[in-house]
């Protein structure tokens, strides 16, 4: 009994003790569908069709999904950017560790800074990410943000010329072209075969991640 009188079971491997089983341990990682695009360019709704045609579990993990965790409200000024950025860098080793515990990610991504990508390449297996640039014109983006109207006013547009800057990509769909539909099945069809080097091997090859260790 404790000092506070209340009675207590000890702790061991007494008969009276139930062991709980072990987990599996994985057999390696995940596979991460990593889709880069502007906002407004439909990676998400590429992502949610594409989690009803896989024959295998995934997790869809949108950053826009992290940023919604928040409280408010949110700082201002340099304290803000400071907080965003802790935010992409915690998304990014959240990512990496489904991937690592063996689980299959679809990460809905905007790559409109350079530090994000080569983050990302120093954290994720190479050869386990597919990357899928998500396409969609200036008029259409601009269309849809108006619809949407949950983003601020040309922000899709000025994204648009950096978000694809490393040019370089495992599979492209062009979403004012195909259906969001359309474009997870060419996801999936890519993911069976996925010829090598991908991608983010072939970045890591050229120099793009930095040296870690």
């Amino acid at each position: 009994m404790g000092g506070d009188g209340v009675r207590r079971r000890p702790l061991g491997n007494g008969a009276g003790v139930r062991r709980l089983p072990e987990p599996a341990p994985a057999d390696g990682g995940g596979l991460v569908v990593f889709l880069n695009g502007t906002t407004s360019s439909g990676k998400s709704s590429i992502a949610r069709e594409l989690l009803k045609i896989v024959d295998e579990p995934y997790f869809h993990l949108p950053v826009d999904a992290f940023h919604a965790m928040r409280s408010a409200p949110e700082p201002t000024g340099d304290d803000l950017a400071a907080m965003l950025h802790r935010t992409w860098r915690g998304y990014h080793r959240a990512v990496a560790g489904m991937a690592a515990a063996g689980n299959n990610i679809v990460v809905d991504h905007v790559l409109s800074e350079e530090w994000r990508l080569r983050d990302c390449l120093a954290l994720f297996v190479p050869r386990d990410v597919v990357l899928v640039g998500v396409h969609c014109p200036r008029a259409e983006l601009e269309r849809r943000e108006r619809a949407r109207g949950d983003r601020p006013e040309g922000l899709a547009v000025r994204q648009l010329e950096r978000v694809h800057a490393h040019g370089m990509y495992d599979l492209e769909v062009d979403t004012a072209r195909l259906d969001p539909a359309e474009c997870a099945r060419r996801v999936k069809e890519f993911i069976a075969r996925r010829p090598r080097p991908t991608a983010f091997e072939r970045m890591s090859a050229d120099g793009w991640a930095p040296r870690v260790g």
